[in-house]
Order: C-alpha cells, then sequence, then structure tokens
C-alpha cells in the first residue's frame, strides 16, 4: 500500500501543476493552435499584465495539450515568482507535423544533426499559426502591450529567434535556450529586443555553435545579448536555464 501511494504522488503533483493552466485553442480559418495559459492568482480583468510566450521543443510537439508543459511550469508556478512578477504565460503547441521556425534538419555520416537556418521565406504553419495567435492576445484588454516577452528551448529557441525577425517592434525581451538562427537576421531585432542566450558547451543535439555565432552576430549588429554558456550541459541545458535566479527579474526590467 506504502509502495502505491509513494508512487502515485509524483503524478498527482504534475497533475495539480498541470492544472493550474487553463486549455486554450487559437482558431482562425485554417490556422488552429493549441495552448495552456496561467493567469495571475487574484486575476483582475480591469488590470493589465505582462504577457510570457514559451515555446517547446520538438519533442513535446502533438495535440494532446499537455506536452508543452513538460518543462518551464515549475518557474512560473513559484509562488514567489507570481506574487512578485503577476504576469500571464502562454505555452503553445507545436502540431506534430510542423516546426517552429523555417529550418532544414538532415543527419550526416554520423547521424548527427545537421541544422539549415533559413533567412527569409513564409512562415510555417505553427508560425502561421502563432503568429495569429500573438495578435490575438494583444487585443485583450489586460495584457501590458509595453511587456511582452517570448523565450524557447531547442526548437522553441530557433521559434523565439524567429518571432523576433518577424515581430521585432512587439516584444520588450527575449530569452533563448539551446537554439539558433540563420547570422543574416540577426540585424532585424539586434537592436530592438534584448536577449538573454543560453547553451551547453556539451550539446550533443544542437551544437553549441549555434547559440555562439548568433551572439556574434547579434553584437556586430549593435546589440548586447547576455550569454550563459553551462560547461557540462548537454542538451537539456533548459533544466539550469529555468533555474537562473535573475531570468524572470531580467525579462521584467526590460519594457518597450
Amino acid at each position: 500500500m506504502l509502495g502505491t501511494m509513494y508512487l502515485a504522488l509524483p503524478f498527482l503533483a504534475q497533475a495539480q501543476t498541470n492544472s493550474a493552466f487553463d486549455r486554450g485553442s487559437f482558431i482562425n480559418k485554417t490556422d488552429t493552435l493549441a495552448y495552456r495559459i496561467l493567469f495571475p492568482k487574484k486575476f483582475d480583468p480591469t488590470k493589465k499584465y505582462p504577457l510570457i510566450i514559451v515555446l517547446h521543443g520538438a519533442g513535446e510537439r502533438g495535440s494532446d495539450n499537455e506536452a508543452q508543459i513538460k518543462y518551464g511550469p515549475k518557474l512560473f508556478l513559484n509562488d514567489t515568482i507570481r506574487q512578485n512578477y503577476p504576469a500571464i504565460v502562454v505555452f503553445p503547441q507545436c502540431p506534430a507535423n510542423s516546426f517552429w521556425s523555417n529550418v532544414k534538419i538532415e543527419q550526416n555520416t554520423a547521424n548527427k544533426y545537421v541544422f539549415n537556418f533559413q533567412e527569409g521565406g513564409e512562415p510555417t504553419t505553427a508560425m502561421h499559426a502563432l503568429l495569429g495567435l500573438v495578435d490575438q492576445l494583444l487585443d485583450k484588454p489586460f495584457i501590458n502591450d509595453k511587456q511582452v516577452y517570448i523565450g524557447g528551448l531547442s526548437m522553441g529557441g530557433m521559434g523565439t529567434f524567429e518571432m523576433l525577425r518577424r515581430k521585432p517592434k512587439v516584444f520588450a525581451a527575449a530569452f533563448a535556450i539551446c537554439g539558433g538562427d540563420n547570422t543574416n537576421n540577426a540585424e532585424k531585432y539586434a537592436k530592438k529586443v534584448p536577449l538573454w542566450i543560453f547553451h551547453g558547451a556539451k550539446d550533443s543535439v544542437v551544437p553549441f555553435e549555434h547559440s555562439q555565432v548568433m551572439v556574434d552576430a547579434i553584437k556586430a549588429a549593435g546589440g548586447d545579448p547576455k550569454f550563459t554558456v553551462y560547461p557540462n550541459d548537454d542538451h537539456n541545458s533548459w533544466d539550469d536555464a529555468f533555474a537562473e535566479p535573475q531570468l524572470i527579474p531580467w525579462l521584467f526590467s526590460h519594457s518597450k
């Protein structure tokens, strides 16, 4: 009996975490995007709140409106964070057959992923829907459009860079964890959006160099990104990034 109770507790905790995020769907013509949304405690629709959009990685794609909150919610559910930095937090879910950003992915002879980030191009199906969701959220009277933030991990880090390219005037600050972009895109957001970039030096999925070249490109274009490298991290550098005590205070220190 004790063993059964012990095994059940993690699942109960996970369920309680997930239930704090309400379910929603963005639907407009051919665009459909599931999302989970966390409102501040004692939410008052007559007030305006910052908006934080968090983009998940490729492994959390699907249509269950559940997998995308696998990484990150713990930070946003922290009682101190919720009290000191009340915000509306949205986790959209990319469909299984799409990708946040325009990147061509291949595997080389060593069975490693090779990422070819595109310059420009039409948005993917998921990005098109995400753009629509952002516009819809910005229309809400309780969103403070001076404090809109975006960030993501892996595929979501790539999507973060792409969203900044497509809507550089919207976001007050952003963070990208183990992502990447075409360096030619950096000039579109380098001076407009403060960025904090994270990567694990031992990343075996998305090479660390993809963040390094973006930091260099952003600096060359006049930006001043923060760059945190975790020397012993593999691809799961989001664990350390989401545990950074200054991440949320840093985001909120920026406004349009």
